[in-house]
């Protein structure tokens, strides 16, 4: 089949868990047979160099790279707001210059399945439909208001409440409106499935988790400081920062009080500067912002924590942390979708003081720690096969493709 993969970010490099969600779907795609375009945008806060994508992933993907500015200002924020029934989040990626490169592109080329990427593509349905025969698949990375919900119900300030509940309402009102404007409906979980189906989705859906390249990653104890605990993922995204916060604020100082050796690594990047000083503060944590190579890192490190009080959708780095063996302890939201089971392939605790308890045990139980870590990588391995989860996405859909022919 011929797949065009139409993003709002480039999937390269892959730091981050949208990335690496989508980068491993175009190289699984392309690894079984076919013939995949990325059609993304360049964005200023995800810029990319084309000319640092490595060659042999060119030569098996068309990257295909619009710059788009997407810019994220107080006053866009605050004109969107006045101006707009819009959400700002969508409206950022609406741009003259990459509808019109899309219609050319589309004009000149053929597709089977057109896949957009998430909800803020949806913009780009109309077109597609217009210039193209193709399946028309929309990735559902995550139920977008939701997220936005449940922030707005963890925020302090007043101000920041009331707009973020504006922002969820928008985000909601446009998720619904995009329900059935495409053929097919990929959601990442099937929590995601079910909350999709109740706001109005009545065309054929299939869920299919993002998998990971199992033989790239490979668990390695030669190294680990135990006890030790990390965190790792983008540090721009509002609910790794509230998660930390309330991390920090509620379960750190309990595990320093009986461990007071005990360090934690935090890596991610796009760190603000207020949040760098806000974690320079906090006793025995070593920050890193960016790294050069994760798995190196987490292979490293001892107990992961996913402290995720909002957000949808899935998790990447937890099935990278599974897959490398890691002893994961997570809130329900963190592990949300993933189908793991508390205590024997993961921790999922919502309360401060177990969350700290867990911590402590597994710091001076290894037999336990090992334990968790060999069942998480079992998991992993009979679940998060990308190339097994690719077959079963095409197979999707050449039914449809199939079905709509007739």
């Amino acid at each position: 089949m011929r797949i065009l993969q139409i993003c709002n970010k480039v999937p390269y490099p892959p730091s981050d868990g949208g990335a690496i969600g989508i980068l491993n779907f175009t190289k699984g795609f392309a690894d079984i047979g076919h013939k995949v375009t990325v059609f993304a945008m360049n964005t200023n806060k995800h810029y990319c160099d084309i000319n640092c994508v490595p060659k042999e992933l060119k030569t098996k993907i068309n990257f295909i790279i619009i710059d788009v500015p997407a810019k994220i200002t107080a006053y866009g924020a605050f004109i969107n707001l006045l101006f707009s029934k819009l959400p700002y989040n969508a409206e950022r990626f609406i741009d003259d210059n990459f509808k019109e490169q899309l219609t050319n592109h589309l004009k000149k080329n053929d597709y089977d399945v057109i896949q957009l990427e998430g909800l803020y593509l949806y913009p780009y349905e109309k077109i597609a439909r217009k210039y193209s025969k193709a399946l028309i698949s929309l990735r559902s990375h995550n139920v977008e208001y939701e997220i936005w919900d449940r922030v707005s119900k963890q925020e302090g300030s007043f101000i920041k409440r009331k707009y973020l509940e504006i922002l969820t309402k928008r985000l909601k009102r446009f998720e619904k409106e995009s329900l059935n404007n495409y053929d097919v409906l990929v959601p990442v979980t099937k929590r995601d499935n079910k909350k999709l189906d109740e706001m109005g989705n009545i065309k054929p859906s299939l869920v299919i988790q993002t998998g990971v390249y199992l033989n790239h990653i490979k668990p390695d104890t030669s190294e680990v400081e135990y006890p030790s605990v990390f965190h790792i993922g983008a540090l721009d995204w509002a609910p790794n920062q509230e998660g930390l916060k309330w991390f920090f604020e509620n379960v750190w100082k309990q595990v320093v009080e009986l461990l007071p050796n005990i360090k934690i690594y935090i890596a991610g990047r796009n760190a603000p500067q207020s949040m760098i000083l806000y974690l320079k503060k906090q006793p025995n944590l070593i920050f890193l912002g960016e790294i050069d190579d994760a798995y190196k890192f987490m292979n490293k490190k001892a107990i992961m924590i996913v402290p995720l009080l909002s957000g949808s959708g899935l998790r990447v780095k937890i099935i990278e942390g599974m897959s490398l063996g890691k002893t994961i302890v997570s809130t329900t939201i963190g592990t949300e979708g993933l189908e793991t089971t508390n205590n024997n392939n993961i921790i999922i605790t919502d309360e401060a003081s177990i969350f700290a308890k867990s911590i402590i045990n597994l710091s001076n139980n290894k037999q336990l720690y090992n334990e968790i870590g060999t069942r998480a990588i079992e998991f992993s391995n009979n679940n998060f096969n990308i190339i097994e989860i690719c077959k079963k996405q095409t197979a999707f859909f050449e039914k449809n493709i199939s079905t709509i022919l007739q």
